[in-house]
């Protein structure tokens, strides 16, 4: 492995998604790294060639791909486009990690998972996605598996949302305003995850890896909660007097199947790197501050 002489540089992948936004807010408290942003405008992952340009023209020494096609629904018409992106871009990562001795981290997702479990999901738990968007992402994982370049990671995350982008609290939040009863599915149970507090543990965690294999670890807020207990909390740390009414997943008519159940066992990553984890209510509450202040 590298040793590291003045400041470790890392390369953001997916710089205008909730996460790499959320990393680049968090830039100040960490200056023993420099930074590379790049959107899919600056640097196309799916072309291989394009990624070892950039990389010999900018001497990068952590990857840490937050890059992924996320539109669950879409996906089930753009399976090519999923797959380009969430799986064979995630393969040139892993090639180039390994032939440039550099730390990849890649963000995966529970929907790997078919929900059908009724404990939290350990990382070597039986996978079985249950659409495109949760085959795609298998696919990377196992694509990067098989690769198997050194001191790389994959960390699955569920319910993320943050201050930036769309995302289910924002949603929620605008939806307040516009009605006075909004439904939410109340049988989906797992745990949202702020994108701010993953963002933390990736630049925490990333001098302390040091793995020979490809290890898969689990992040997301603690406790547990359904889809209107999460849109609940939403307008109560909010106080909107918006009502949420519970509806069963049956009474919600999609295209795409998601898992009933999908809370992820995040001992691993708090055991291997120290990690204190926040509870979801926590924040959620920090989060909604800062869109207070924001809007």
């Amino acid at each position: 492995m590298k040793k590291f002489r003045g400041k470790m540089k890392l390369l953001i992948t997916g710089a205008n998604g909730q996460l790499g936004l959320e990393i680049a807010s968090l830039v100040p408290n960490f200056p023993e790294y420099s930074f590379f942003f790049a959107d899919k405008n600056l640097l196309n992952i799916v072309n291989f060639e394009e990624i070892e340009g950039f990389l010999s023209k900018n001497k990068v020494d952590v990857i840490v791909n937050c890059a992924a096609y996320t539109l669950v629904d879409k996906a089930e018409e753009e399976p090519e486009m999923a797959n380009e992106v969430n799986h064979l871009a995630v393969k040139n990562l892993g090639l180039i990690a390994k032939n440039h001795h550099l730390k990849l981290i890649h963000i995966s997702t529970d929907y790997v998972f078919d929900g059908n479990s009724e404990i939290p999901y350990k990382e070597a738990d039986a996978t079985n996605p249950q659409n495109a968007y949760g085959i795609s992402k298998l696919n990377g994982e196992k694509a990067l598996t098989e690769i198997n370049p050194k001191h790389s990671i994959i960390i699955r995350t569920s319910w993320l949302y943050s201050e930036f982008g769309n995302n289910f609290v924002k949603s929620m939040l605008k939806l307040s305003k516009e009605k006075e009863s909004i439904t939410v599915v109340s049988d989906q149970i797992g745990s949202p995850t702020y994108a701010k507090d993953l963002a933390k543990a990736i630049l925490q965690i990333i001098p302390a890896i040091n793995n020979n294999d490809i290890q898969i670890y689990h992040y997301a807020n603690q406790g547990q909660c359904s889809w209107f207990d999460f849109a609940s909390a939403i307008m109560k740390i909010a106080q909107q007097n918006c009502e949420i009414l519970p509806i069963p997943s049956s009474a919600y008519k999609t295209k795409v199947k998601r898992p009933k159940y999908s809370l992820l066992n995040t001992n691993k990553i708090q055991h291997t790197f120290n990690l204190e984890i926040p509870n979801w209510e926590e924040a959620l509450r920090e989060c909604i501050l800062k869109l207070e202040v924001k809007y």
